[in-house]
């Protein structure tokens, strides 16, 4: 097929062009291939936080498994302690002879050693029965043992014969039974695996505890438990924490720490001897603890004169202030102080 002579004489000037261009050093024009843009990933998002639910401490890690009430002895003889900073809720109440005893509660943090570890007393099925986990202890009369099985809670008893527990080599008896708590937990039969629910409110980052923002600043909160028993809470504005003393003496565990609370809360509360006795015959009394009262709440170097309730042994304490509006603790761990209404006393300072 021939080319028209339109098609050459087209053809001849597009020679002729590219010539020039060479002739004169021009080139033809060349697009250029845009730069590509790079694009910085955004970040993952944080991992989503959980709350624990006896201290409100958020954590990344929760680890499902049933709260453990551990008794434990506060007699001179068998201070110090092991593993009390690490409960997440500490309980104490009068016993026979006006010493005191604890009530220590572990979740969210298991130390390798607790102890002394004593007897059950009357009181400890209603402090522990909202729990709904597992009560270890070392002896106990019968109706206080069965009390804490019909309260729905898991008996784990020294003298029951359950695994975990120990003799201290440099202790003596009664005062030297131990145990490392995670032994306990291992043994929660399928009706107590559960977490604990919470016990008591706790200010989440939106909220502000309530003696914050209502207390009064108190630098020191003493308490008469009993004419034997007068332990005082100290504010440690470098420690952010309430600081223990026995009388004046610091309190400390084993391990040297003093003991310490980011909230301690006081309940005013009625106590009555039952007909038991102890071996040196002393009556053994009772706590009630279903009812209501008076109540002191130190968070941050700061009190707030409360109410507390509980309307049955299974159900949590409440705590309200003078408007009846619910209290909120700072997330960390808590004391309780079961004060009696008749015989001890409470002053701040």
């Amino acid at each position: 097929m021939h080319r028209s002579r339109r098609t050459l004489r087209a053809a001849a000037a597009l020679a002729v062009t590219a010539g020039l261009a060479l002739t004169t050093g021009c080139a033809p024009e060349v697009s250029q291939a845009a730069t590509p843009t790079t694009t910085t990933p955004a970040p993952p998002p944080p991992p989503p936080t959980f709350p624990w639910p006896l201290t409100g401490v958020a954590t990344t890690d929760p680890v499902e498994r049933p709260a453990l009430a551990v008794k434990i002895e506060n007699s001179p003889e068998s201070r110090p302690q092991s593993g009390l900073n690490s409960a997440d809720v500490v309980w104490e109440e009068v016993v026979e002879g006006g010493i005191t005893r604890f009530v220590a509660v572990y979740h969210s943090t298991l130390p390798p050693e607790i102890g002394p570890i004593r007897s059950v007393r009357p009181m400890d099925a209603a402090i522990a029965a909202p729990l709904r986990g597992l009560f270890a202890f070392s002896g106990g009369q019968r109706p206080f043992v069965d009390a804490v099985s019909a309260a729905g809670l898991q008996v784990v008893s020294h003298d029951g014969g359950a695994g975990g527990f120990y003799r201290e080599q440099s202790r003596y008896a009664p005062h030297n039974v131990y145990a490392n708590p995670a032994d306990f937990i291992a043994q929660a039969d399928p009706a107590h695996l559960a977490d604990p629910i919470e016990q008591f409110r706790m200010a989440s980052a939106a909220d502000q505890p309530s003696a914050l923002g209502t207390g009064t600043p108190t630098a020191v909160v003493k308490l008469k438990l009993s004419g034997v028993s007068t332990p005082s809470w100290g504010w440690d504005p470098a420690q952010q924490s309430w600081m223990r003393f026995e009388g004046s003496t610091p309190a400390t565990q084993a391990d040297g720490q003093q003991l310490k609370a980011t909230n301690v809360v006081v309940l005013r509360v009625d106590i009555v001897n039952t007909r038991y006795t102890d071996p040196a015959g002393n009556p053994v009394p009772e706590t009630d603890m279903v009812g209501g009262g008076q109540a002191l709440v130190a968070t941050g170097g700061r009190t707030l004169q409360a109410n507390w309730t509980k309307a049955s042994a299974s159900d949590r304490v409440v705590l309200t202030d003078a408007h009846g509006t619910p209290i909120l603790l700072a997330p960390g761990n808590t004391w309780v102080e079961l004060v009696p209404n008749r015989t001890g006393s409470v002053a701040v300072g």
